[in-house]
């Protein structure tokens, strides 16, 4: 009891230094001379990362923490530049909006460039880092929150004057880079209004306001050059099922998203739409559980041809399957649009979002990108973010150069699993009773149940070979 006790009040003098942390980032206005005092202008002199050369290939044997061992974005594997297989994407929020506060504790991070406001001066600051990270690492394509990069106004009005100042800087700083966005997307479940669902709400003036700011965020990653939109509906689900009314939350849900389809085509936007499933957190249950709820729910609301799936690893296995089940459910139904680089704790029972540093699991992941074709028109974004405890501003780059290297890797192994070829074999040979003529028939759909009758008459009790799992295994362990 003394234990639950200390918990619950370690807990809220936690929660206060978090709140007295949020409670200094004032929402401003879209006027910066007005109501926002304490906020920086944007006047940072010099570098962002002194001292952080671009980070280059330097190969395997390389010591140089700050260079790429596997990832060669120009050398060419299975016909294809290393650049265009990962299409790698930065993602704003994790690497710039996170913090390090967990429900335990205060945040953790300091960046220099930070001053403690959520104002606009502060949101170009933290823009113009953002690009010279990207161009230091060697990336080209970025991902985003509309909420991440401009902060919340009064109104939807202001709001939205704050999001197209910076969206303008972007596009500005776009141009200047040649780095564009991989995809946009609306922040739709930190906002109080939110806190029942945004498409799902059971209030129709909050389905409206999503509504709105989807529209807004849909015309901004047009704008930007965006090749891809995705949905997250982080609080579209529900906590109890005794005050949800399920079927109607569905309907409208399909609603909404028949809506944007409408308005994409309508202002010309030609990128990809993607659904993010998760099974759980925040809510007790989230409708997108995994991607096969997803495809029966695009199947059930004639949506399965304007979108696709963009597969997230550790949304994946806190669903009870593994990232390769999920890319290969989506890739075998032609859903695989995009994927979230990043992994859980297999200790840890939620979304902890780390950099992806398995050889095995990238080397799986990239042999379903492989099948595929690629990922294009999207790619792999890094929803990753830092440990709470890694504070320096180097930690940053080591992690994502670990998490590039490492699907890197997993490129060059399948390479090498290819060519050698036993693998496939074995799988080959697995199946190879069905490459009969009565298997033809079988998978030509064509297999009635009284041919197959006689047939087992005519051939007795079937003799079943090994799977060779253990073989299968030692097979795949040999490229790593």
């Amino acid at each position: 009891m003394r234990g639950s006790r200390l918990l619950l009040l370690l807990v809220a003098a936690s929660s206060l230094c978090l709140y007295a942390v949020i409670a200094a980032q004032q929402t401003c206005p879209a006027d910066l001379d007005s109501k926002c005092e304490g906020a920086a202008s944007d006047d940072w002199e010099g570098e962002f990362f002194p001292g952080i050369p671009k980070i280059k290939y330097e190969g395997p044997t390389s010591k140089n923490p700050l260079a790429y061992k596997w990832y060669n974005a120009e050398e060419v594997i299975l016909g294809k530049k290393m650049k265009d297989w990962m299409r790698f994407s930065v993602a704003f929020w994790h690497t710039f909006r996170g913090t390090g506060g967990d429900p335990f504790g205060a945040p953790t991070k300091a960046w220099p460039w930070e001053d403690g406001t959520n104002s606009l001066a502060m949101a170009k600051r933290r823009m113009r880092a953002h690009f010279e990270f990207m161009e230091k690492l060697g990336v080209d394509r970025w991902c985003f929150h509309d909420r991440d990069i401009a902060p919340d106004g009064k109104t939807l009005e202001e709001t939205n004057a704050n999001l197209d100042e910076i969206v303008e800087l972007a596009k500005q700083l776009q141009s200047e880079t040649n780095i564009k966005p991989l995809w946009g997307t609306a922040q739709l479940f930190m906002h109080p209004r939110y806190m029942h669902g945004a498409a799902t709400s059971p209030e129709v003036k909050v389905y409206a306001y999503a509504a709105a700011q989807v529209k807004k965020a849909l015309e901004v990653t047009h704008y930007l050059g965006g090749e891809n939109y995705v949905f997250w509906g982080g609080r579209e689900g529900y906590q109890t099922l005794l005050n949800t009314d399920m079927k109607r939350e569905l309907d409208h849900l399909a609603n909404f998203l028949q809506a944007a389809v409408d308005y994409k085509k309508k202002i010309g936007f030609k990128g990809t739409l993607l659904i993010e499933p998760k099974p759980q957190e925040p809510t007790k249950h989230q409708y997108d559980w995994d991607v096969a709820t997803a495809f029966a729910f695009l199947q059930k609301y004639g949506l399965t041809g304007e979108f696709k799936i963009n597969v997230e690893c550790n949304h994946a296995t806190l669903s009870g399957h593994s990232c390769h089940h999920e890319l290969e459910t989506a890739r075998i139904n032609g859903l695989l649009g995009n994927i979230d680089a990043n992994t859980g704790d297999p200790q840890v029972g939620w979304d902890t979002d780390q950099f992806m540093t398995d050889i095995a699991e990238a080397t799986l992941v990239m042999s379903s990108v492989v099948k595929n074709g690629g990922l294009a028109p999207g790619g792999f974004n890094f929803d990753a973010k830092l440990r709470r405890e890694s504070t320096d501003v180097e930690d940053m780059f080591l992690a994502h150069i670990s998490g590039m290297d490492t699907l890197a890797r997993g490129l060059r192994n399948v390479a090498k699993l290819l060519e050698d070829g036993s693998l496939d074999e074995l799988v080959r040979k697995r199946y190879q009773s069905f490459d009969s003529e009565i298997g033809a028939l079988i998978e030509a759909g064509k297999g009635d149940f009284e041919t197959l009758e006689r047939k087992v008459l005519e051939w007795g009790e079937p003799t079943v070979p090994s799977g060779k799992q253990e073989l299968a295994e030692m097979l795949f362990q040999s490229a790593l």
